[in-house]
């Protein structure tokens, strides 16, 4: 019986994760179409280049509740299916897990903006704090540490993103490990260093904006 009301939960998380925020901010404050300028992507840091402080602020928040939303309404229906270390329990934690890829696939693949869309970073945060809220404040601490210091924001996700499977590994304790949402943590990982291929290039050859740069690259943010 899972499957059949799980679906609509990835189907719901999905369609959460694909409202675009970014691109509505471009095309309502300035009449844009915020993928035709900057780095092209939807999300809170192209929009601080292009459009401004304030609504990338609202875009990044929107981006964080996304994800997190699409975790949170997974838990909330599947969850009292099965206790967390039980078999059971270790399914829903799977179908738990794929809600929230499903909101992080929702905004890099939106539906509404022909499968062009962020690279998943607030998304990212907003669906670890619904699957383990320390986890997500400590992967944000960092990104927000190596972002102070190197003005890079490429740099500080990729930081956060590398150091997210130890986090969650650090977050089991003495309850157990809960594979799903180690799995999560790897995925993300790896979604977050592919999305970012080619800033890391940038950043290996020393050209990589920093913050308040007017000119970035092609998918520099």
């Amino acid at each position: 019986m899972t499957p059949l009301i799980a679906i609509p939960v990835l189907v719901a998380g999905y369609l959460l994760g694909s409202i675009p925020s970014g691109y509505l901010a471009g095309r309502w404050l300035k009449g844009i179409d915020i993928r035709q300028e900057g780095s092209g992507s939807t999300g809170a840091t192209n929009v601080l280049r292009v459009v401004g402080k304030g609504p990338a602020l609202a875009v990044f928040v929107v981006d964080v509740l996304k994800g997190a939303l699409a975790v949170l309404l997974a838990k909330a229906v599947l969850e009292p299916l099965g206790q967390p270390l039980s078999p059971a329990g270790w399914q829903i934690d799977g179908w738990i897990v794929l809600a929230g890829l499903a909101g992080l696939a929702g905004h890099i693949w939106p539906i509404w903006l022909g499968w062009k869309g962020g690279k998943a970073v607030a998304t990212g945060l907003g669906m670890l704090l619904g699957v383990s809220w320390p986890v997500g404040l400590a992967c944000f601490g960092i990104f927000l540490a190596v972002l102070t210091f190197s003005r890079i924001v490429s740099l500080s996700s990729v930081v956060a993103a590398l150091s997210l499977p130890l986090l969650m590994v650090g977050s089991f304790g003495s309850s157990g490990i809960r594979p799903a949402y180690l799995l999560l943590a790897v995925l993300t990982t790896l979604l977050v260093m592919w999305r970012h291929r080619s800033n890391i290039e940038r950043l290996w050859a020393g050209t990589e904006p920093r913050l308040g740069s007017k000119k970035p690259g092609p998918g520099a943010g």
